[in-house]
């Protein structure tokens, strides 16, 4: 059995991530900064010490890089791909900047972008953290930078994963989704993989 790094899982479980991570195949691993998600392993994902080098074979990231800000994001990389075995891969998705920020453009700050579990997001929500969370003290919930398709995927490569495929989605969803492999792998696999990861 295969194990993958559910790295800021907060409650989310393996049946949240990605449908291909939802199969007998794959073992889940959670690890969160919130002792009260009850995490397999409670540590800030810039130092995961609780977790062995080289010791997974893929991590997934959901919403999770916004909430650093930029100068952290290569330690948190880091990080990701200390604990990757070579040949393994992970999956990242967060806020799409360039797609909220068209909202922005038309002066609809304050509109409902999507709706969610936590109620309705607005574009303020998105490029700053959810206003909801923050009042109630949760300030590790905010938002601390932010990335386009671009800066994602060469944030990534410059980072020392060398394969690296993206996509982004718009409205309703408005994020990024992209898969990165820290060693060599062919493009039809390094697309396949992300065909069984990406959303429809």
């Amino acid at each position: 059995m295969k194990t993958f790094l559910h790295v800021g899982c907060g409650y989310k479980r393996k049946n949240e991530t990605t449908s291909a991570f939802d199969t007998p195949e794959w073992r889940e691993l959670r690890v969160d900064l919130d002792p009260d998600t009850q995490p397999d392993v409670v540590a800030d994902i810039r130092d995961m010490q609780g977790v062995a080098t080289g010791s997974m074979d893929a991590l997934y990231s959901s919403h999770n890089i916004e909430h650093f800000f930029a100068h952290e994001i290569e330690q948190v990389l880091g990080e990701f791909r200390r604990v990757l075995k070579p040949d393994g891969f992970l999956v990242i998705t967060c806020p799409d900047l360039q797609s909220i920020c068209q909202l922005v453009a038309e002066d609809k700050l304050l509109d409902t972008a999507y709706d969610s579990n936590a109620g309705p997001i607005t574009p303020l929500d998105v490029l700053y953290g959810h206003r909801a969370s923050l009042a109630q003290g949760k300030h590790f919930m905010a938002h601390r930078c932010g990335f386009t398709l671009k800066v994602l995927m060469g944030t990534l490569q410059a980072a020392g994963f060398d394969a690296v495929v993206g996509s982004r989605r718009g409205a309703p969803y408005f994020d990024l989704w992209v898969l990165a492999c820290p060693g060599g792998i062919d493009e039809a696999n390094l697309r396949r993989l992300a065909l069984a990861h990406f959303p429809a």
